[in-house]
């Protein structure tokens, strides 16, 4: 299911118009680690979090899944009732590239999981065809309302969700030691990268800067404790 080349999606150019049926969802922090997005497909409590998901109405795993970057930044901001600490947030007008890991999914399965990151029940479909061909949506005020199409691969548009504010307009909060396990996880899964790396990645991004060390992270992923934020 996995490749490990690393793409940048393309143009949106050549899409068909209209709703697309098969879309790559751009997942990034902890929602990279296959486990993680599984929750949200078949159901169940992710390692270490606090919160049981319904799942989708199709619980199907991903079609496919490639490593992907993306224009813009992580950040960490505002409190996870899931994990505790700060949750990963994406500005795409930010310098500099996200790695995030894109998987296959049926239109329904991505209305079902971004439903879910609403806090509201799975099982309503979304007209994509506008965020396809805007480039941007918001669906409400709230943290992950406002969709975004960050391009296409293989002829499938490449979309995630995000808050509707900038990174400098945000409520940086530290993230906690299991949301780092949970993102790193994912980096490890999709990009390759070892526990020196992600530390190093994830203790530069706003809200973890200056509060997570790379040292202290590299701690926490390796197991040694979650003392020392």
């Amino acid at each position: 299911m996995t490749s490990s080349a690393v793409r940048r999606p393309g143009p949106v150019a050549g899409v068909p118009a209209g709703a697309p049926r098969m879309v790559w969802y751009a997942a990034y922090a902890s929602n990279m680690h296959l486990a993680r997005l599984t929750c949200y497909l078949a159901g169940g409590r992710p390692a270490e979090g606090a919160r049981t998901l319904p799942g989708a109405r199709d619980g199907r795993p991903p079609v496919g899944a490639v490593p992907v970057l993306l224009p813009g930044r992580l950040h960490f901001a505002l409190e996870s009732l899931v994990w505790g600490g700060g949750m990963g947030f994406y500005d795409p007008f930010d310098d500099g590239e996200m790695p995030a890991r894109a998987f296959l999914l049926r239109a329904g399965q991505f209305a079902d999981v971004l439903a879910q990151e609403r806090r509201r029940a799975p099982g309503t479909d979304l007209d994509l065809g506008t965020v396809v061909a805007e480039g941007r949506e918001r669906l409400g005020p709230g943290r992950y309302e406002t969709l975004l199409c960050a391009g296409v691969l293989d002829g499938h548009p490449v979309l995630t969700f995000t808050a509707p504010w900038r990174s400098a307009e945000a409520e940086l909060n530290a993230p906690s030691a299991p949301y780092l396990r949970a993102v790193a996880t994912g980096l490890r899964e999709g990009h390759g990268w070892d526990a020196e790396r992600s530390a190093a990645y994830l203790s530069s991004r706003p809200g973890a800067a200056g509060v997570w060390s790379p040292g202290r992270v590299e701690r926490v992923l390796r197991g040694a404790g979650e003392a020392g934020h």
